[in-house]
């Protein structure tokens, strides 16, 4: 049982939007258990959001570059520490700029920790067609990917899921079945959450990926919208059941701004979420200005353990 731990969502393509329902899924639907655990959903006029147990804030996810925040050089500013956008002279994604990819192996979260000593986990498993991918030779990653994977972490796999040792990425499992041709028991958003806490207390530091947020957005749809963050706001729910504030922390970060507008099929530069949960979260909330800023706060965390 690991002492201390920071368990760590990273949700793709979620920022803080304005409060009109006509284009805000968090303004439009009544998502109860978020708005009881964390006061309110975040607006543009109402960004920074405090209570006993949790801080929401935004996270600069510009970082003084022009045009539409991506994906691939948001999060290796998340999590290699850097800002990648300004090291190449624009946004880049969804995958990784070429030149980004040596400093992800060499700066990347996963690597950091574990040369000092900590143990790491990424809870995400893949199906069977991705490691075929991979046999064919062709790498293109997503950062999280790479950066595991470069700090030669074997990534999870149906095995995992079907013992409890991982979570699809869609949380349910349900679109492994639907659409890989899988036959894995169909379970709830509040047991994935339970089952990531559970498997969280084996690790300093435990990360999910959540990237259908991203996808909801560029559908412009209302009703996957709901889907996808009832399924967020359940797995919250189960992780949050048992969650030991005293001990523990729970950070959720996006890379940058979509879903909060569905009036738009592209990314925007809304601020991108960050939501802090446990005994130091007014500390993170105010230490985290932009997306180069998580993974230094993370670090001071476990150095001050």
């Amino acid at each position: 049982m690991i002492p201390k731990n920071l368990l760590m969502i990273f949700l793709d393509g979620v920022g803080i939007g304005k409060n009109d329902s006509e284009i805000n899924p968090f303004v439009k639907f009544d998502f109860q258990f978020f708005k009881e655990f964390f006061s309110n959903v975040p607006t543009l006029r109402n960004a920074r959001i405090v209570n006993k147990h949790a801080s929401i804030f935004p996270i600069n996810a510009t970082m003084g570059i022009a045009g539409l925040p991506q994906s691939g050089t948001g999060q290796t500013s998340i999590f290699c520490g850097i800002n990648a956008s300004k090291l190449i002279g624009k946004h880049f994604g969804p995958y990784p700029y070429s030149t980004l990819k040596p400093i992800i192996a060499e700066k990347n979260l996963f690597t950091v920790l574990l040369k000092k000593n900590f143990r790491v986990n990424f809870s995400n498993a893949y199906p069977q067609r991705f490691f075929d991918y991979l046999q064919t030779g062709r790498k293109t990653l997503t950062v999280t990917t790479l950066s595991y994977q470069s700090a030669d972490q074997k990534l999870r796999d149906v095995n995992d899921v079907i013992n409890q040792r991982a979570i699809t990425a869609e949380i349910t499992n349900k679109i492994w079945n639907e659409k890989l041709g899988y036959n894995l028991p169909i379970r709830t958003p509040q047991q994935q959450g339970k089952l990531f806490w559970k498997i969280s207390s084996e690790f300093h530091f435990n990360l999910f990926e959540y990237f259908l947020t991203d996808h909801a957005g560029h559908s412009m749809d209302f009703d996957f919208a709901h889907r996808v963050l009832s399924n967020f706001e359940g797995f919250l729910e189960g992780i949050l059941a048992n969650f030991d504030h005293s001990k523990s922390i729970l950070l959720i970060v996006s890379d940058h701004g979509n879903i909060e507008d569905l009036s738009v099929k592209t990314h925007t530069r809304n601020p991108a979420l960050g939501i802090v949960v446990g005994k130091y979260h007014e500390l993170f909330s105010k230490n985290i200005k932009s997306l180069k800023d998580i993974k230094e706060n993370i670090l001071q965390y476990f150095e001050n353990s």
